[in-house]
């Protein structure tokens, strides 16, 4: 029955995604109606990744506290309206065109079916054009997101127009050419299915350098220079922020086979719910040990940092292997948070250790597992992992697809975000953060009548004591 009501969904989006008129002549042909298909069905990928962005929201609002909830959702609008536009007038001829080992010179100002000559590196699937860019587009917004969301309630608007404008054009199309666009980790046969390295690695290492320029929000450490816990306004926010990003990882990771045709985009959809619900857990057990009590933003940080983690390894892994690479990262990111934040860095949604981290284990963990039979069905990438008699070989290529990707992202983040620091500022006033940054930056609050019943409290308090 879901498979039927799949199908239908599909046939729709179809009729509306790939011309009728193409049927008009003769009706329909077989290689006409798989390429349709595969259209309607990437397309319906497109729009569930594109539909993250409504969970980075609610994620990070509620993360934050409540004088800078609107400022941070806001700039989710922002942000990927700045990916859109970048994408389509750089990042995509850079990160998919023609071009050399390093990056794209053809196919800048996009402009459309017209110009499939000049991406070769996506010629590999009958897919049109315009629905591939799409979907490239989102994933391209999705990294960006992870960057902004690591200079949460401190820095200025005009840094995250700026840096995301810059970072959508000269970083991510970069990292994305190397392994998607026939760059040289793709000559090399680097195995990143949907993204582990090209969209969360490059957006959480933007992130931390961002994050280490920034400096610590105000209150975050007291004078012996221990975390103050800052509690998120709105853990129900951040609940359905998570479930949101869990669902739309289904057009992330299935979607990447770009076709529903032989099932295999069902296959990754399977490893991917093990690995987060293995990660989920993983983390509350983790947290449980650690407090005393199950912490519920550990556990949400579980199931992202195992989605994380599973999405360059969803395609080449076997589900009790998903397991483990889930588990690990749950576990591990809760860790890495904690020592991360005793070491002096204040990261209010976690974004290095949920993207970062986990993004490096990901990327790893298909040198380890990766099951040559995968590699043959579907996958179609690199050799078999360690424990598969592959040797070392394919270890070493992840490996060094994480540390070049990691180095080249750090550089280039410092460089300009330094640059920016000496020129115009990267943060707020101390007077601005402390009011907010609803107020301070937009004028108004997310919560105008909260705020206005807290402003009123603390004025009848301050009168009180003088």
């Amino acid at each position: 029955m879901r498979k039927k009501w799949l199908m239908m969904l599909l046939a729709m989006i179809t009729l509306m995604v790939y011309p009728v008129s193409a049927y008009a002549a003769e009706g329909p042909t077989t290689v006409g109606l798989q390429i349709g298909m595969d259209t309607a069905f990437t397309f319906l990928a497109f729009i569930l990744v594109f539909f993250m962005q409504a969970g980075f929201a609610l994620l990070e609002a509620g993360s934050v506290r409540m004088k800078n909830a609107g400022h941070v959702a806001g700039k989710t609008v922002l942000t990927l309206a700045i990916a859109s536009l970048c994408f389509w007038a750089f990042g995509f001829g850079l990160g998919f065109g023609n071009g050399n080992g390093f990056f794209g010179t053809t196919g800048f100002f996009y402009g459309g079916d017209s110009t499939a000559s000049l991406f070769e590196s996506l010629a590999f699937s009958d897919v049109t054009l315009n629905v591939k860019f799409l979907f490239q587009m989102a994933f391209a917004a999705v990294s960006l997101a992870i960057v902004s969301g690591g200079m949460a309630e401190r820095a200025k608007l005009s840094v995250y127009i700026i840096f995301g404008i810059l970072f959508s054009i000269v970083i991510y199309p970069v990292v994305a050419h190397w392994v998607w666009g026939g760059g040289w980790l793709a000559e090399l046969g680097m195995q990143d299915y949907a993204g582990s390295t090209v969209v969360h690695l490059t957006g959480a290492t933007a992130a931390v350098v961002a994050t280490i320029l920034l400096k610590p929000r105000l209150g975050k450490f007291n004078k012996e220079g221990k975390p103050v816990i800052i509690p998120g306004h709105n853990q129900v926010f951040t609940v359905l922020g998570v479930l949101i990003l869990w669902f739309g990882w289904f057009g992330f990771n299935p979607g990447s086979a770009l076709s529903p045709m032989g099932g295999f985009f069902g296959y990754v959809a399977l490893t991917t719910n093990v690995a987060a619900a293995a990660g989920g857990l993983a983390a509350l057990i983790a947290s449980w040990l650690y407090f005393g009590k199950s912490d519920i933003p550990a556990m949400l940080n579980g199931v992202l940092a195992a989605l994380v983690a599973i999405t360059g390894a969803c395609a080449f892994v076997e589900p009790w292997a998903a397991l483990i690479i889930g588990f690990v990262a749950g576990a591990f990111t809760f860790m890495t948070s904690q020592w991360l934040e005793r070491a002096g860095l204040d990261d209010p949604i976690y974004a290095f250790s949920v993207h970062g981290i986990a993004g490096i284990w990901g990327a790893v963990s298909t040198g380890l597992f990766a099951a040559p039979r995968l590699i043959e069905e579907g996958a179609l990438v690199g050799g078999a992992g360690l424990f598969y008699g592959g040797g070392f070989h394919q270890l070493g290529v992840q490996i060094l697809g994480v540390v070049g990707t990691f180095i080249f992202v750090a550089v280039m983040s410092f460089i300009i975000l330094y640059i920016m620091k000496m020129v115009t500022g990267l943060r707020v006033t101390e007077e601005e953060e402390l009011m907010g940054l609803d107020i301070s930056e937009h004028g108004t609050y997310g919560y105008p009548e909260q705020m206005k019943l807290i402003s009123e409290s603390e004025s009848k308090s301050k009168t009180l004591k003088h």
